[in-house]
Formats: C-alpha cells, structure tokens, sequence
C-alpha cells in the first residue's frame, strides 16, 4: 500500500549559468575561432610548405640515382652487364668485376641473418610475452641501445675480442668437427668472412627485434585469450595466436634487417679481409661492396676505376632499395593492414 505521508521528491531544475563573464568569453573565443577560419592563405601556405617537404625526399633520392647513374655510364658501356659477373678486378689494367663484391655482401648479410633472426625474435617474445613487468623496460632500452653504437665501436670491439676469439677457439673447433664441409677450411686467421657475419649479427638483432615487437603488440590481445581458452599451454598461444598472426610483419623486419647489413661498411671493413676472391670457406677474407668503395674511392685516379665503384654503389644502393620497400611493406600488413590476421 502506498504511504502518502510522503509527498513527492524535490528535483532542482535548470539552473542559470553563475558565471555570465565565463559564457562570454567562450562566446567571444568560438568567434574569433570561426573568423580566422575563414581565411584561406594560412592554409594554403601550410599546405604547399608541407607538399614541399615531401616533395623534397623525392626530389633527393631522384637526384642520387642520376648522378649514380651519369657517372656509372663509362662502365656501361666498356663492361655492360658482365661487370657483374667477371672475377677480376685490376685497376693497374683497367679490368673490373664486381662478382667478387657481390659474392662477399650476400654471403656475409645472409649469414647475419642465420645467426641473428633466432636471437632477435627470441628477445622480442620474451619482452613482449614472458618478461616481467620491472625488467621489460630496462631489457628493451639495452637491447635498442645496441642499435645507437657507431659501427665503427663494433669494428674496433671486433678486432680486439672477437677475432683472437675466433682465431684461438671457435675456428679451430669448427674446422675440427666441421671441416669436412668444406665451409670451415683453411687457416684460423680470425679476420674473415666469419667475422663479418658475426659482427653484422650482432649490429641487425637491435633492428629485427624492435620491428618483431612491434608487429607482436598489434595481434589483438582476443587472439591470446581465445588460443588460452581452447586449453592450449603459453607456447601453444604464442606460437599460434601470436607468431602465426605476426609472421609477415617479422618476415618485414628480417628484411629490414637485410638490407641494414647490406650496407654496412665501416665494421664489416675492418673484419672482412678485403680480398676480391671467392672462396667456399667462411674463414677465408672476403669483400663487399660498401667496403670496396670506401677503400678504393679516395684512391681511384682512372676514369674507368671511379666509374666502375660508383657502379657498384648504384647497384648497393637500388637493392637496399627494394628491400627496404618489401620491409615496409610486409610490416604494413601487420601494423595497419588485416592480410596477416586472417589467419588464426
């Protein structure tokens, strides 16, 4: 039964604004807003300072690839496309190859990326999945410190420890067990194409490894808890709800990381050996084509010598080119893209 001794709830209604002085200057603001927006000459100017901006990035990677390509021409057309494909290189007789520099990039760079992609991607799982919460910070800023060292620091780091080291222990170790491949033969001299893969190793684990975390933390957090819900144990969900979804983006940053170790100079040239040979052995010296071209272009003196380097650069530079845009491209469809995440 209702009981009417009590009357009815006492609701404030609206009440005016307190502050009239308040109200009037957001008046007064909201309509000097809306008359400077009438004005079109503030955004055109932005406009076209930005158009140039980035017109400007064109403008200078157009510009290299002319000058590269003008000043490549002489070996052109003395050597065609079979300067990539000759062994030789003699300046004294005017006779080049960069088969030699070839050969040396690739292997050095794909033997970094064996030794690399398994620790890179490895750190960035534990970060992103495993590590505790006080010690994620820490081991993320060491590990991308590592990309902030000049290469020249790994150079000289390399030539002091890692070359007696591999001369005296891990050299003759491998051509002791493993000299029956024919790819550790020869005599331990430390400084090799061994070397080089090793200390490129360690330059692109910084690189491949932030990119792998990155592409790790867009899976959606529904993907873990679904594998989670479905009885599958920690690995299980990470590899399948985390790894599978993110694979293109990591195949985007082992490509990143590629073309990081293909133009490296400075570290690799200081390990390397820079002889223009090809050889099976990874202990024997090698060349690239980063390292050939800051050797010898300060030394070149023939017309023929300095446009054939400069070829050899026009050829670094439009496979580092490509790789970078396939990267790019691999981490877009993870990042901002739903390609990757069709598949769980």
């Amino acid at each position: 039964m209702a009981n009417h001794a009590l009357g009815a709830p006492q609701l404030p209604g609206p009440q005016p604004v307190a502050n009239k002085e308040v109200a009037g200057e957001t008046r007064i603001a909201a309509e000097a807003l809306i008359k400077s927006g009438g004005s079109e000459v503030p955004d055109a100017i932005f406009r076209y300072a930005m158009l140039a901006c980035g017109l400007c990035v064109l403008a200078l990677v157009a510009v290299i690839v002319f000058q590269l390509t003008t000043n490549s021409k002489l070996s052109w057309h003395a050597f065609g496309l079979k300067f990539f494909f000759q062994s030789e290189w003699d300046p004294v007789n005017d006779q080049y190859g960069a088969l030699p520099f070839v050969y040396g990039t690739l292997v050095s760079s794909i033997l970094a990326l064996i030794i690399a992609v398994p620790l890179a991607v490895g750190v960035a799982v534990f970060i992103t999945e495993m590590c505790p919460v006080w010690l994620r910070g820490p081991l993320s800023f060491t590990t991308e410190l590592l990309a902030a060292i000049p290469s020249v620091i790994y150079g000289l780091w390399a030539i002091f420890v890692l070359v007696p080291l591999l001369r005296n222990y891990v050299q003759p170790f491998l051509a002791k067990y493993f000299g029956w491949t024919t790819m550790f033969e020869g005599p331990p001299f430390g400084i090799g194409m061994l070397a080089a893969g090793i200390i490129l190793a360690i330059m692109i684990v910084p690189i491949i490894s932030a990119i792998t975390r990155e592409v790790m933390t867009a899976v959606p957090q529904q993907q873990r808890e679904a594998v989670l819900a479905l009885g599958s144990t920690r690995w299980e969900m990470i590899s399948t709800g985390v790894l599978r979804n993110a694979r293109a983006g990591i195949m985007g940053g082992i490509i990143l990381g590629l073309g990081r170790a293909l133009g490296e100079t400075m570290a690799v040239t200081m390990v390397i050996g820079n002889r223009p040979e090809i050889a099976k052995s990874l202990f024997a010296p090698g060349y690239t084509m980063a390292s050939v071209i800051a050797n010898e272009f300060s030394e070149a003196t023939g017309d023929l010598y300095l446009s054939s380097l400069v070829e050899v650069g026009l050829a670094l530079f439009i496979v580092t080119i490509i790789v970078n845009i396939i990267a790019q491209f691999l981490v877009w469809t993870v990042t901002r893209g739903t390609p990757a995440r069709a598949n769980v």
